[in-house]
């Protein structure tokens, strides 16, 4: 990971999307925004949003009426619809219009799995390939007050027909959509593992907390044995019994190396092998050669890396400023790989690269968004071998504050590739026979520039959250030898520093370019989440401000008072869950973590598509020669956003998954042993513990804490007991026992050994009016084992 984890700040009212004369999508600012007046066509703009946002009503008719066009204005709307068409931003099926790549009102669906949150999602049943990912859409369910029979209920791998509503909230997929009919019930494979009973039945496992068991006749089994993870398919299903299936086809076994994350990617339908064409197209591929580029093969810049990196997309290089009128300033320089080169709009490698969004990271294993001979040769920065690249040359003041930037195609050769620790060492004294000669020439001035560079993060106060993050190394096996928190060096931070300033770089250029492009947004947290956090941290005796626009500056405060008490990872984790989910979108709102206004991923277009499409931007806007962005893709960038960021969910959802599975593995054989943990999580039903040593979770259902009638309370993220006061609270150290290990669905639990402490009074009555949940009132809220306690938010 390049940038820190997200978190952002609105820059005020978002701007207008428009089109110019070329029908390229800009940004235009609020002066400029068309007027939209009753009975008077339209601006092209404005039409085209009208059509994006209601495909239900994107008739000639329908929008004649909606914006109140009679006699001769319906005619100039016919002519404008017409150029629309010709120009290839609107497309006609019979008598309606949408704009490309966007589903029509009524679509025939493939439920194909379930978000982080167990909502459904979606996907078109037909959906060409040369328009690349077929769109995300979010299910609607129906409520359970409704009558019987209006809205059919819909599951996992059904295929329905469906009424399609752009989706408003930009954090989520490009649509939802409300089920019109249920055409196909359980359609396609679901995932589990053949485990035969003691009297020879066979029966498959779920692979996901929230499947069933179901028996497998003898005649459906296949090749597969017990133990094999397995593709199957529902053959009955009825009110009564469990359900049938047959088994389609065999992943693996269990047993073997890296089956844990085979599991996840299947579980979360991860592409992970690349069709015939894609590999084809990358085997063809030919070195870049010179055309418009410059020729920076003698500038010393240098990768550093983690020092099992196979692929290396960024190289940093930095110098004092020569110029007299910036004493004592820098100029850093950061060169990218030019993936864009390579990977052209219309390719099969393109269409593949937007399926995937990102690369998937794994212990085991990495699903890399673009294939080895692209990422790991071709567009790979090697020591001492010509590369293509995008640089951006920034000179900063003595202050850290930019001053400019510029951008250049270049083609580089790398002068040295180092890990972290490499550097570090050096720059710490103990240089060894390869960073001996970089030290003074290289690795000096780039700690000099990251001094500079670090006066101005001082200045901007970024969001400082200080949540380790653990590694797992494994065995040759596949299975868990040992898991710990790596050390954080100033090499790190120095990279990270370096690529933050270059992606803001890209942004402010793009938008100077008035270039339509994909940013990185993060927002505020909601009212909602800060009134918890400031409620939780009363109970504290930390206050947070009421009213006024959040900063955040405003939370480093409130972790600096937490800042070596025994409440400080606690304060971290709570801050951390008020904020809101980062995504991509091409409305810029700022991003409230980094206190950044304009930021985009430019840095690493090897493994996220959202990079791709800003170096392709950059080349357009700037004719720095072939590989620019197309007028198709610009039309498209809102559904691209909507994608990556849900591709980018799923990632983070499947190596999450992973790391459980792993570590239920690796304790599975220590049932009955105790730990030491920390209540990590606080719900009506129960607690939720980590184990710092392993970085996992384990649930504690509230039926088994003790003969007390146990309490909830939210905003106290507590539960106590109502006779003796005694309860357990976020935070708190605590001694427990292992009871269950199920490493198939990544899930522990536990049994308490340590008595509750005394809660304050104020909390206590606070509860007494609160939800009650105990065993003894025969609400044992008892949760599936694995069920997760709230996570933080990828940057």
């Amino acid at each position: 990971m390049r940038e820190p984890r997200d978190r952002s700040r609105p820059s005020g009212r978002r701007p207008d999307r428009t089109a110019d004369g070329t029908g390229r999508g800009r940004i235009a600012s609020a002066s400029e925004k068309p007027a939209i007046i009753q009975g008077a066509v339209p601006p092209r703009e404005v039409l085209l949003e009208f059509i994006s946002d209601n495909p239900d009503r994107a008739s000639k008719r329908e929008i004649a009426k909606a914006f109140g066009l009679k006699g001769d204005t319906r005619v100039e709307l016919k002519d404008l619809l017409r150029a629309l068409e010709e120009e290839g931003l609107l497309k006609k099926d019979r008598k309606s219009l949408s704009r490309p790549g966007a589903l029509p009102p009524v679509t025939v669906l493939d439920i194909t799995m379930r978000d982080k949150d167990g909502e459904l999602i979606g996907r078109p049943a037909e959906w060409p390939e040369e328009q690349g990912a077929a769109p995300a859409v979010l299910i609607r369910q129906p409520s359970e007050n409704r009558g019987k029979g209006k809205t059919p209920a819909a599951g996992l791998n059904d295929r329905i027909l469906a009424k399609i509503f752009p989706n408003k909230d930009r954090s989520g997929p490009a649509y939802t959509a409300r089920v019109i009919k249920v055409i196909d019930k359980r359609r396609g494979a679901s995932l589990g593992v053949v485990h035969k009973l003691s009297d020879g039945e066979l029966r498959l496992l779920p692979i996901d907390r929230r499947g069933e068991e179901m028996v497998i006749e003898h005649a459906d089994i296949g090749d597969a044995k017990d133990g094999d993870l397995v593709e199957s398919e529902v053959v009955r299903s009825g009110r009564f019994g469990l359900p049938r299936a047959r088994v389609l086809s065999v992943v693996g076994s269990v047993g073997s190396e890296k089956a844990i994350s085979m599991i996840a990617i299947y579980a979360h339908g991860i592409p992970h092998i690349f069709p015939k064409q894609v590999m084809d197209e990358a085997e063809d591929a030919k070195p870049a050669t010179m055309s418009k580029r410059e020729d920076w093969r003698d500038v010393p810049l240098i990768t550093i890396d983690p020092a099992d990196a196979k692929d290396h997309d960024d190289a940093v290089y930095a110098e004092p400023d020569p110029s007299p009128d910036n004493p004592d300033g820098v100029i850093v320089t950061v060169a990218i790989a030019d993936v864009s080169w390579y990977i052209r709009p219309g390719m099969a490698l393109d269409r593949e690269a937007l399926k995937r969004g990102n690369s998937v990271y794994f212990p085991d294993r990495v699903v890399p968004m673009l294939p080895e001979r692209i990422s790991n040769d071709l567009c790979s920065l090697r020591e001492g071998e010509d590369r293509p690249a995008l640089a951006v040359r920034m000179t900063f003041s003595k202050e850290g504050r930019k001053a400019g930037h510029t951008f250049h195609r270049i083609m580089m050769k790398s002068a040295a590739k180092l890990s972290y620790q490499q550097a570090q060492a050096a720059i710490d004294g103990k240089p060894d026979e390869k960073t001996g000669p970089l030290t003074d020439p290289i690795l000096k001035p780039l700690w000099h520039a990251y001094g500079v560079l670090k006066r101005g993060r001082d200045r901007r106060q970024p969001l400082e959250l200080d949540m380790p993050e653990r590694k797992i190394v494994l065995k040759s096996d596949g299975t868990v030898d040992r898991v710990f928190v790596p050390e954080r060096l100033d090499a790190h931070k120095l990279i990270e520093e370096m690529m933050i300033q270059a992606n803001v770089a890209a942004a402010e250029t793009l938008e100077k370019k008035r270039q339509a492009l994909i940013y990185r947004i993060h927002d505020t947290p909601s009212l909602a989440k800060q009134e918890t956090l400031r409620e939780f941290l009363a109970t504290l005796g930390i206050s947070m401000a009421k009213g006024g626009q959040m900063r955040s500056n405003s939370f480093n405060g409130i972790l600096s008072k937490a800042e070596g008490t025994p409440h400080q990872v606690m304060v971290n984790e709570m801050v951390l869950r008020s904020q809101s989910q980062a995504i991509y979108s091409p409305e810029n709102i700022g991003h409230f973590g980094l206190n950044l206004m304009k930021y985009a991923h430019f840095t690493s277009p090897i493994r996220r598509y959202a990079d791709l499409i800003v170096h392709r931007a950059l080349v357009g806007s700037l004719g720095l020669g072939e590989g620019g962005i197309t007028p198709d893709e610009e039309a498209q960038l809102d559904d691209i956003a909507a994608e990556i960021s849900t591709f980018e969910r799923r990632a983070m959802a499947a190596e999450r998954d992973t790391i459980n599975r792993l570590i239920a593995h690796h304790l599975s054989e220590r049932i009955g042993e105790e730990f030491e943990g920390r209540v990590s999580g606080v719900t009506k039903a129960g607690l939720f513990v980590s184990l710092p040593t392993y970085g996992a979770d384990g649930f504690i259902p509230i039926s088994t804490l003790g003969n007390d009638y146990f309490i909830f309370d939210e905003a106290h993220q507590a539960l106590s007991g109502e006779k003796t006061g005694l309860g357990y609270q976020l935070g708190d150290t605590v001694d427990v026992r292992l009871k269950q290990a199920i490493p198939l669905a990544g899930a522990l639990q536990f049994e308490m050994l340590s008595q509750g402490k005394k809660l304050p009074t104020a909390t206590r009555s606070f509860h007494k009016s609160g939800h009650k949940s105990g065993h003894k009132s025969g609400r044992r809220g008892r949760p599936t084992p694995g069920t997760r306690p709230p996570r933080g938010r990828r940057r």
